[in-house]
């Protein structure tokens, strides 16, 4: 094999591997658990601190989420993937939104840290073994912005314009709707 075909396959691998990174952000912020189980091996391990466990527990844990937690959104900074074989390992910047319920009222929170992740390619496909999850900082915004009022003063046209964990307009999108 050539240098240049050696460099692409590198490439299509290192893409794969982001790929897998964002289709599980997005199963998590969605609560679906075909892309999750899409993105990870069923062997996988994580540890975030406030949970760690095999892909079972974590399923469990993930989906249906917390009730108090009706809003997610894992938004990815840059990867770096360093390929090894049938192996990889990525470290990925995140800052993780999450609109909380407090009883009283919800509040906006922002966690900004790193996935230190480890992959495995098994046949041609790339997935998630192992996470750990690294928190650099915690940002409390305060009470949430009641979206039934719409947006800088505009009423929104319909409904489907806020977002939520699940149920979303985004699955309709998608193609995705679930039994509620």
């Amino acid at each position: 094999m050539d240098a240049i075909t050696e460099e692409l396959l590198a490439l299509l691998d290192r893409e794969k591997i982001r790929a897998c990174i964002a289709r599980l952000a997005r199963g998590e912020d969605r609560r679906d658990p075909d892309l999750i189980s899409a993105s990870c091996w069923p062997d996988l391990t994580s540890d975030y601190g406030v949970f760690a466990g095999g892909f079972h527990e974590y399923l469990a844990w993930v989906v249906p989420g917390s009730p108090a937690v009706s809003v997610t959104q894992h938004v990815l900074g840059q990867s770096l993937v360093e390929l090894a074989g049938e192996t990889a390992r990525a470290e990925t910047q995140i800052i993780a939104y999450h609109r909380v319920n407090m009883g009283a009222q919800e509040r906006d929170t922002c966690i900004g840290g790193r996935y230190l992740d480890r992959f495995e390619r098994r046949g041609q496909e790339w997935r998630l073994a192992h996470r750990t999850m690294l928190y650099d900082w915690l940002q409390d915004l305060g009470n949430s912005v009641d979206w039934s009022q719409g947006l800088m003063g505009m009423k929104f046209s319909s409904g489907h314009f806020t977002g939520r964990a699940a149920g979303d307009y985004s699955e309709i999108f998608f193609g995705t709707s679930r039994p509620a």
